[in-house]
């Protein structure tokens, strides 16, 4: 079994505090296991669609030989946001489901194959996806599709990823 590791958040606030010196944030932004470099980020949550990505990107990664970047994009807004109240600056409130599924996925046996591991951010979907995309120079971006009624009103993340992506972006069903 790989193994998984969840990276400190600390790391993307440097990038984006230092932009006057572009080779510190050169440095700070390649600093992310080279093992895992041009490989194969797919978006996980624990639904059904994102276990199918999980499948195809697994099988993506074997076949190209290389490491598999789970990204769970953890919900840090608090219930009073969704109620309608003002949404605070940032709220840095620790969402527990990322460690069950950290948990999950290292018992996995199918993730034995390939080397892994889970990283976890905060904030949109697409945004986030796209951003483990480039710091990892990954070859492709695996998403499950979205079904229901909130997909259609507020456009589905493979919709929009798919746009906005600057890599290949597999969508599956």
């Amino acid at each position: 079994m790989a193994g998984h590791e969840i990276p400190e958040p600390a790391d993307r606030r440097q990038v984006a505090d230092s932009p006057a010196d572009p080779l510190a944030a050169d440095q700070t932004r390649h600093s992310c296991d080279p093992a895992f470099q041009h490989g194969v980020v797919v978006g996980f949550d624990g639904s059904t669609s994102s276990e199918r990505a999980l499948a195809y990107a697994i099988g993506m990664a074997r076949r190209s030989g290389s490491g598999l970047i789970i990204v769970h994009v953890a919900n840090r807004l608090p219930t009073t946001v969704w109620a309608g109240c003002e949404p605070p600056v940032f709220v840095d409130v620790p969402d527990h489901r990322t460690e069950v599924l950290g948990l999950e996925l290292a018992c996995a046996d199918y993730l034995s194959e390939v080397p892994w591991i889970l990283v976890e951010r905060g904030g949109d979907i697409c945004h986030e996806l796209e951003e483990v995309g480039r710091e990892y120079e990954a070859d492709a971006i695996v998403v499950g599709s979205t079904h229901g009624i909130a997909g259609r009103i507020f456009g589905s993340v493979a919709g929009r990823l798919a746009r906005r992506a600057q890599r290949p972006v597999c969508v599956i069903p």
